[in-house]
């Protein structure tokens, strides 16, 4: 059978984040997955084998997202049937430095109250790290807190953006499931 590789590059202080205590999220992360995970700590490199290509994709999703700020325990959520993980660039929203951190904030909210309101009505995991937002969470829910910050990044109103939400939720509440 064949063996796929994928070679990841992760910021280097979240390797230790990656390789838990006494390397506990690691094995962890090698044994729901199948696959085996070779760490460069010195340079952010991560390698990883396997031979069951779906379960490739999983680890290297899961490793993206902890290499992005999540915590490992959110991030091990991408095991789940119909979890997704996507990011955002600030970059690409953003004309300049002063424009990346105001853009930051817009999503975090004070003392984090936006994000947090964002998790909450998508039920979704978001974190801002760096120069991305990254978002975990069922696919529907994901392109319904993709879209807000985006909204968020755009220059729409909090307000109105909430209110969308609601609304959203509403709208799904109302629909029987099939």
């Amino acid at each position: 059978m064949e063996e796929y590789t994928y070679e990841l590059k992760i910021p280097k202080e979240r390797v230790a984040v990656l390789i838990g205590k006494e390397g506990a999220t690691k094995n962890h992360l090698e044994t729901e997955t199948s696959c085996k995970l070779i760490i460069d700590s010195k340079e952010g490199e991560v390698f990883v084998k396997g031979k069951d290509a779906i379960n490739l994709y999983s680890a290297r999703e899961i490793i993206t997202a902890i290499g992005r700020g999540f915590n490992p325990d959110i991030a091990l959520s991408l095991l789940k049937p119909d979890y997704v993980f996507e990011q955002l660039s600030i970059q690409d929203y953003a004309r300049n430095k002063n424009d990346e951190k105001r853009l930051k904030g817009r999503v975090i909210g004070q003392e984090g109250k936006s994000r947090k309101l964002l998790e909450e009505h998508t039920e979704t995991n978001i974190c801002v790290y760096g120069k991305t937002i990254g978002i975990i969470g069922e696919a529907f829910n994901v392109s319904l807190a993709r879209r807000s910050i985006i909204s968020l990044l755009n220059g729409s109103m909090h307000a109105k953006v909430y209110r969308w939400l609601e609304n959203q939720r509403r709208a799904r509440k109302q629909v029987p499931p099939p």
